[in-house]
């Protein structure tokens, strides 16, 4: 069977890796490379270094509704298109080249969490799972049919980056496991809920901000959540301080944005509770402990940031 599949990120290789061991994947579509690191060289997606290393064919279109990218894709003639957060909503022109229609790999337990930041979302609303669906695509926002879901539980301190690599390899299992049912036609899709749907919409670098007017434990689910991007940080004297974990102590009477002291490590006060900083990153310099990081700015203790 000829398969053409769409993703760009990490998330998306094992899936990518999977289907080309059983299936022929005739090409990649992926984003083009982007700039990336302090030194903003050009960098290629991570299914785009699979695919060159694979012998995989590699288109990366700037827009996916030109006439000439539907027209090479058509050209393909793929039997099956699936797609891993290929990043953009797929136009119907492109969804009607495939005889069996295009399949999703999506990191959520739909309807809940359609959109962009899936995995982010779940944990930063402190959702107890996650999972993968498998859908059957549309014109709009993962709007689908679903054919098969996979639940998991969020762990207690999971990262972003963690679920995601836990997700990726589960989502690549499910497709290969719902396909057979899928291409036989004795899997039948089964529409959504849509009174059930929650959007998680597309992070940006800014969103990594702390707001202290929230509770610590709200932050303490972003920090984990927005880990390994878009990161989180907070503002101490005109300076960027990253935040890469901490941890929560109940408190009554805390102040937001005071910072204390616990167990010889800084921890700021909140609408409710302090935020225990257990490493963080000063602006260029290398990640530390919170107590290394007084040792070297002792002003830090005792000081109030805006809130």
């Amino acid at each position: 069977m000829r398969v053409v599949f769409m993703g760009s990120p990490a998330f998306a290789v094992p899936t990518l890796k999977t289907l080309s061991e059983q299936y022929s994947v005739v090409a990649l579509i992926c984003q083009p490379d982007r700039p990336a690191g302090r030194g903003r060289a050009s960098r290629p997606p991570a299914t785009k270094v699979f695919a060159v290393e694979a012998g995989i064919p590699v288109l990366q279109p700037h827009r996916l509704r030109d006439a000439e990218v539907i027209s090479h894709i058509a050209g393909l003639q793929p039997e099956l298109v699936v797609v891993a957060a290929y990043g953009q909503i797929l136009p119907q022109s492109l969804l009607d080249q495939s005889e069996n229609g295009s399949l999703n790999v999506h990191a959520s337990l739909l309807p809940r969490w359609r959109g962009a930041a899936p995995i982010q979302s779940a944990i930063l609303s402190g959702d107890k799972q996650s999972g993968v669906t498998i859908m059957q695509m549309d014109a709009g926002l993962d709007t689908g049919p679903i054919l098969s879901q996979r639940k998991v539980r969020i762990e207690q301190d999971e990262t972003g980056g963690a679920l995601t690599m836990r997700l990726s390899h589960l989502g690549a299992e499910l497709l290969i496991e719902s396909l057979p049912g899928y291409l036989s036609r004795e899997l039948t899709p089964v529409p959504q809920d849509e009174t059930l749907s929650t959007y998680a919409p597309l992070l940006k670098k800014t969103d990594g901000a702390l707001d202290l007017q929230e509770t610590a434990e709200h932050l303490a689910r972003q920090i984990r959540a927005f880990d390994p991007w878009p990161g989180t940080y907070i503002q101490w004297d005109d300076r960027r301080l990253a935040v890469k974990r901490a941890h929560t102590v109940p408190h009554n009477h805390t102040i937001a944005g005071e910072i204390a002291l616990v167990n010889r490590t800084p921890a700021i006060g909140t609408r409710q509770g302090l935020l225990v900083l257990d490493r963080v990153q000063p602006s260029g310099k290398r990640e530390m402990s919170g107590e290394a990081f007084i040792r070297g700015a002792p002003k830090f203790v005792g000081a109030q940031l805006l809130t």
